[in-house]
């Protein structure tokens, strides 16, 4: 049974929703008041440090885990777990207050030595956590009481709140989380069906402010026509993410369908292994960056929408800085760079290529636009577990299509044992050397200049922003639209009759 505020606020919503003329909200105990999620993106497993791709941050992120910070959808980082921090003069030691009084799902208090734990993981040799390198300059992690971390690095990190949101506070018992789970956020794994469909429902204990809503079930995809007749139907409440502009039109009834666009870090990329000859010249890499028209390609795949990009930073990071001009559409440049190269009659490679939307689509423009400069591409259809284990895991090709989701990402470019294998050590350098910064204000500036040197090197081929592109029926309102690394919030989302 609902609690008399619980039951107050709910009431007072749906009052307040009568006298708008709108339908009224319905309560978050209501049975009805589950949000149904439609998704291209099933997790490959539950654990975020175990290859489980983006759909895990999707459903989990802050729904189920909390993180000592948050990553909030307007990109600010936030308190969360952390009810205080406090930095030693030399910036060295951050000794962090716990949240009092939370509870993981199994009924067990959060202390200090889970959160060390939950680091632990993160850091740990077997960890296929892309933040992993983000954490290695922690020295020590200490817990001289139930609710206080000190967290002690090697060298100074501005970005240590940030890097934290990342970091799933687990406990300490929790074991093997591939297919389970022990988190402390507003809601708990009801029951998850492998190939169909994820269902979490709220969990009593909360510590912090009750969902608006009691649950939420993620039906999972393989198709995105799928997924837009499952909204259509009825079937789903929202679609987290549009995959292309064609399905904008099925929803343009404004009185059964929201379209909400926000702020997207997704990038597409065609990334090249440049370990591997051609691509570990950068002639050639800047060749094909000269051969493809983004402008037209982002138009076929969006239309008007989207955002033709010159580099891996989307405007929403602190150090964008529009690189378009580098590297510009000029086949006739590209012709003369392949000849530089020892390629005047081209060259043939592998693209591996996710099989779903819009990958298929890009790879064809591409290989239809290399062809003009006398370059083959041979396309090789692969599935999203494919591509992990044999080019994120064993590096093992030329080239892929992939979309980046990850938010404030350039730091990947400073990894050399990162997949695509890029090594400037000019670069690492900056991207090292921005994290040790005093102010905000000079870690741009140097992440500004790496994002450059990248943009000169023609690291990889970046092609466009995608526009985030969320779509619901006009029964669900406060979902978050801009979803920064796959995340998608529910404790917000309220559902009508």
């Amino acid at each position: 049974m609902a609690s008399s505020s619980t039951f107050s606020r709910a009431l007072g919503v749906a009052f307040a929703a009568l006298i708008a003329g709108a339908a009224p909200v319905l309560a978050a105990d209501d049975p009805a008041a589950i949000i149904r999620i439609g998704s291209l993106y099933e997790p490959q497993n539950l654990d975020n440090t175990a290859g489980a791709g983006q759909g895990i941050n999707e459903a989990f992120n802050d729904n189920v885990y909390e993180a000592l910070y948050r990553l909030n959808d307007d990109g600010s980082v936030a308190p969360a777990l952390a009810a205080e921090h406090s930095v030693s003069a030399d910036g060295l030691t951050h000794t962090f207050k716990l949240q009092p009084n939370v509870k993981f799902h199994s009924g067990a208090a959060l202390t200090s030595a889970d959160v060390k734990y939950s680091i632990e993981r993160v850091v740990a040799e077997a960890s296929k956590s892309s933040r992993k390198k983000s954490l290695a300059g922690i020295e020590a992690i200490e817990t001289p009481d139930d609710l206080t971390v000190v967290i002690k690095l090697k060298a100074k990190s501005i970005s240590l709140p940030y890097n934290l949101s990342y970091v799933w506070i687990v406990s300490d018992k929790a074991g093997d989380i591939t297919g389970k789970e022990d988190g402390t956020g507003p809601y708990k794994l009801a029951d998850w069906k492998r190939g169909s469909a994820l269902s979490l429902e709220a969990f009593d204990a909360y510590w912090g402010a009750k969902p608006a809503n009691g649950g939420a079930t993620f039906s999972y995809f393989t198709d995105a026509s799928a997924l837009n007749n499952a909204l259509l139907t009825n079937a789903v409440d929202v679609i987290t993410s549009v995959q292309s502009p064609d399905a904008l039109a099925l929803f343009e009834d404004p009185t059964a369908f929201t379209i909400a666009e926000g702020k997207s870090t997704t990038k597409e990329i065609m990334a090249y292994n440049d370990r591997v000859a051609p691509f570990n010249d950068v002639k050639v890499r800047k060749a094909l960056a000269r051969a493809v028209d983004k402008k037209k390609l982002l138009e076929a795949i969006w239309g008007d929408r989207g955002t033709v990009l010159g580099s891996f930073v989307p405007p929403t990071d602190p150090w964008y800085e529009d690189l378009t001009s580098v590297d510009a559409y000029d086949p006739a440049s590209a012709k003369e760079l392949l000849k530089e190269a020892g390629f005047e009659k081209g060259f043939a490679f592998t693209l591996e290529t996710p099989n779903y939307d819009p990958h298929p689509i890009v790879a064809e423009f591409l290989k239809a636009e290399l062809a003009k400069v006398g370059v083959t591409v041979n396309i090789h259809v692969i599935t999203a577990n494919e591509w992990y284990t044999k080019v994120y895991q064993a590096k093992d090709f030329q080239a892929t299509l992939q979309e980046h989701v990850n938010h404030r990402d350039i730091v990947f470019y400073g990894n050399p044992d990162f997949y695509w294998g890029y090594d400037n050590p000019k670069v690492t350098e900056l991207i090292n050397a921005a994290e040790t910064s005093d102010t905000d204000e000079e870690q741009a500036a140097k992440l500004r200049e790496a994002n450059k040197l990248i943009a000169e090197d023609a690291a990889s081929n970046w092609l466009y922003l995608y526009p985030q592109l969320v779509v619901s029926s006009t029964k669900v309102a406060h979902y978050p639209v801009n979803g920064l690394n796959a995340q998608f919030f529910l404790r917000g989302i309220t559902k009508s009759e």
